[in-house]
């Protein structure tokens, strides 16, 4: 790799670190807090509107503005909203900060950072190897989520052995989600600008940054948006509150949980590069998350926490082929000056996607009764996305990676 793909990826690896550690805590933070069900919900769903707004404006605009000075704005959105979560937890505070800054509640990609990031590297990447260079994007941010994961757990465990109460023991995790979003700053000015594009032609009529590929772009934002929206019913600081309320497993148990699965994530993305060149993108993109998504509707079912944990690291295991794959295919399909808002577009779409889906499964995990319900919708919903998507795209192919 270049030496800017590798800032990138490092880049990458701090971002999803402190990504990772906040999802472990976050919902628990703002139980603790003294927030209800209903608020958490509001609060989690209105995170990812403001993300997907901000991130609109700032990825269809990035070419013009300046990718590294767009991924700079980005890390400052992310470190205000850790200071103020970490300082106030009066709910409107919350709700302004959550909506105009940039906070992960699930562990995964908020913000305009992936979009960027993902264009940035086609500028510094042989596209004959795309595909197996957004693999290793994709397992340098699986194992920094898993790592921040881990230590965000055992963090918290040894603050509270220290005799520190809860509230502050998050915090401290939230602290150090700010302190991220610091150090994105000197990681993005090391950049150069081979990872910018050349002036976009203005003569040229365009629909949030789209020209010649708005159509094919907007079908994959609409199966996109559909498949975050199964997905948000099930994120990561959901799925800790889960086990926490019906095993009562600790915040170190938890850390260890999601540590595991994320690098399980890891391997499943590196493979797909593989299988892609043996039966290609959209197949890769279908046949190994169709049987995911059945993995994800067993998980409640499990009689023993032993058992449930087998088969959501099971799942994880095969549930992130499908990322690299899509980012590939997105990248191939559009021209390279829509390349950043291509990504942009389609990404957003899957943060709207996922916005609606706390609303609605923060209150069906407060009730012990219906706590089963989130799993069996999204994993439903994920398998309409599948079959749509092989139905719509197994016959339209990328061109071939030497042309890309």
């Amino acid at each position: 790799m270049t030496r800017d793909a590798r800032l990138l990826f490092l880049a990458r690896a701090v971002r999803m670190f402190g990504y990772g550690a906040l999802g472990v805590i976050l919902v628990l933070y703002l139980a603790a807090a003294g927030l209800d069900a209903g608020s958490i919900g509001a609060l989690l769903t209105l995170t990812l509107v403001g993300d997907t707004l901000i991130s609109l404006f700032l990825t269809t605009h990035a070419d013009r503005f300046g990718r590294r000075r767009t991924l700079i704005v980005g890390a400052l959105l992310l470190a205000g909203a850790g200071v103020v979560f970490a300082w106030n937890t009066t709910f409107i505070v919350l709700l302004i900060a959550a909506t105009l800054g940039v906070l992960s509640p699930s562990g995964s990609e908020v913000g305009p950072f992936l979009p960027i990031e993902q264009a940035s590297l086609t500028e510094v990447t042989p596209a004959r190897r795309r595909t197996n260079i957004y693999a290793w994007y994709n397992l340098t941010g699986s194992v920094a989520t898993a790592t921040g994961a881990l230590v965000g757990g055992v963090v918290v465990g040894l603050l509270r052995g220290a005799g520190w109460n809860e509230l502050d023991a998050y915090r401290a995790i939230l602290v150090g989600y700010a302190v991220v979003g610091l150090a994105l700053i000197p990681i993005v000015r090391s950049v150069s600008a081979e990872v910018e594009v050349p002036p976009v032609d203005t003569s040229i009529a365009r629909r949030l940054g789209l020209h010649r590929s708005r159509g094919i772009v907007g079908r994959l934002a609409a199966l996109f948006a559909l498949d975050a929206f199964g997905g948000g019913l099930i994120i990561q600081s959901l799925l800790a509150y889960w086990f926490h309320s019906r095993f009562g497993l600790p915040e170190p148990v938890l850390g260890a949980i999601f540590f595991g699965a994320n690098i399980l994530a890891a391997v499943s993305a590196l493979a797909a590069a593989r299988i892609a060149a043996r039966i290609g993108l959209i197949n890769t993109m279908v046949f190994t998350h169709l049987p995911s998504n059945v993995l994800l509707m067993l998980v409640p079912l499990m009689p023993t926490v032993e058992l449930a944990i087998i088969v959501l690291l099971a799942r994880f295991s095969i549930s992130q082929m499908d990322v690299p794959t899509r980012q590939s295919y997105t990248m191939a399909v559009v021209d390279p000056d829509e390349r950043s808002a291509a990504a942009g577009v389609t990404g957003i779409a899957r943060t709207t996607g996922a916005a609606l889906s706390p609303l609605i499964a923060a209150p069906l995990f407060a009730i012990p009764a219906l706590a089963s319900v989130p799993f069996f919708l999204a994993g439903g919903l994920k398998i309409v996305y599948d079959l749509s998507l092989w139905r719509a795209f197994r016959n339209r192919q990328p061109p071939p990676p030497e042309s890309g």
